[in-house]
């Protein structure tokens, strides 16, 4: 973990209610996929967990949806500095991928599985993505999938883009392995629709973010284990959500 002030560089909005944030910093403490920030806005006392989009050569992006008043103070933000607290949580192995590794995400559990899907695709491997939203003016970041040289699938609930349905109705495809991020229901059904192992990126609300406070804890395989520690990367076989 690193304390480190970062620079907004660029503050803009994909849909509605989802925005990307590219901020200026020192990056050496996020060195795999699927980790997170903490950032510290004023005037709030909890710092506001956010994970990491992509980074690359100095450059940080995350990608956050408005849902409180922390995310609407980020939304309005267009410039100046922010304190980052850095190289949070344990991220995403690309040793386990396989050759054809399947990428899914929901909703804003998209932007992690963008830095996942670049690494990935630098060393060669075949990525398949499913990118899953509720309706049509939901949907971002599909070009930029596609332009890494994904094979990339959305879906939609209701069907106004896309394959209707939910990502699982497109998971009848060879992987050999699968990363899934997005809301719990999305990725239990994930867990009971996959044929492979594979690695689930979950959330909670947190406390401290860098596992002192316990606030964010959860039952595993193994006992309890905090999400912002041992976590929010956790293997197939680690979580209790057997059919």
């Amino acid at each position: 973990m690193r304390e480190e002030k970062f620079t907004i560089v660029s503050n803009r909005p994909l849909t509605g209610s989802v925005y990307e944030m590219q901020l200026r910093g020192c990056t050496e403490g996020m060195d795999r996929p699927g980790q997170f920030v903490n950032i510290a806005l004023p005037g709030l006392y909890l710092r506001r967990p956010i994970s990491v989009c992509d980074v690359e050569d100095g450059l940080l992006t995350l990608v956050y949806k408005v849902v409180g008043k922390g995310t609407e103070q980020m939304a309005a933000m267009q410039g100046g500095d922010l304190n980052l607290l850095t190289g949070l949580g344990n991220g995403y192995s690309l040793e386990d991928a396989g050759d054809a590794p399947l990428l899914v995400g929901g909703g804003v559990g998209v932007p992690p599985l963008y830095g996942l899907a670049r690494a990935l695709r630098k060393t060669g491997r075949e990525v398949q993505v499913i990118l899953g939203f509720n309706t049509a003016d939901e949907v971002f970041y599909e070009d930029r999938f596609r332009d890494l040289g994904c094979r990339t699938v959305v879906t939609t609930v209701d069907g106004s883009y896309g394959t209707k349905g939910f990502v699982t109705d497109a998971m009848d495809t060879a992987y050999s392995y699968f990363y899934a991020c997005g809301p719990l229901p999305m990725l239990k059904a994930v867990y009971r629709k996959s044929v492979t192992e594979g690695a689930f990126s979950l959330e909670e609300r947190m406390g401290c973010g860098f596992g002192a406070c316990m606030g964010c804890s959860m039952e595993t395989n193994a006992g309890p284990r905090r999400i912002c520690k041992e976590g929010p990367v956790f293997r197939k076989e680690e979580l209790p959500w057997q059919i």
